[in-house]
């Protein structure tokens, strides 16, 4: 009993006690506003800005922003709307400048299957011919990513 209540010294501790303990550890590695800029990209910069970039650092008011070369060569010139774009609805000013390094965004598991094509039926009827089912599977993946939609 004496045990059980050598930990309770004091009677319980608010949560408001515990959180920062809790919390410090993870603000240390990125800032509340970093870490909303983080999760809420798509809806702070728009669907179609989301689908070519991604937030990669935000430290000192600099924002870092890996894109392919053509899309950070138009990034550049609205820089300005997106900044303000993004201070607007994060509220303040933490977002100064932007930083853009050449990257490919990795493209959303979403994304990838939403293009999936559907294979001719002579092709089909080729693939089904073919007797071992890994490279029967291997060869309908191939055929779906060859007859898929562009986008």
């Amino acid at each position: 009993m004496a045990e059980e209540n050598d930990r309770f010294f004091g009677g319980p501790r608010p949560l408001a006690a515990l959180l920062p303990r809790i919390t410090r550890p993870a603000f240390k590695r990125r800032s509340p506003a970093g870490a909303q800029l983080m999760a809420d990209w798509p809806s702070l910069v728009g669907p179609a800005l989301a689908a070519v970039t991604v937030p990669k650092k935000f430290s000192a008011g600099t924002l870092t922003i890996a894109c392919s070369g053509p899309v950070a060569m138009e990034l550049t010139h609205i820089a300005g709307e997106i900044i303000a774009r993004i201070n607007q609805q994060v509220g303040g000013a933490p977002v100064q400048r932007l930083r853009f390094v050449q990257e490919a965004p990795p493209v959303p598991a979403a994304l990838r299957l939403r293009g999936a094509g559907i294979i001719p039926p002579r092709v089909e009827a080729a693939i089904t011919g073919v007797a071992s089912g890994d490279l029967r599977a291997a060869l309908e993946k191939l055929g779906r990513s060859v007859y898929r939609k562009p986008r």
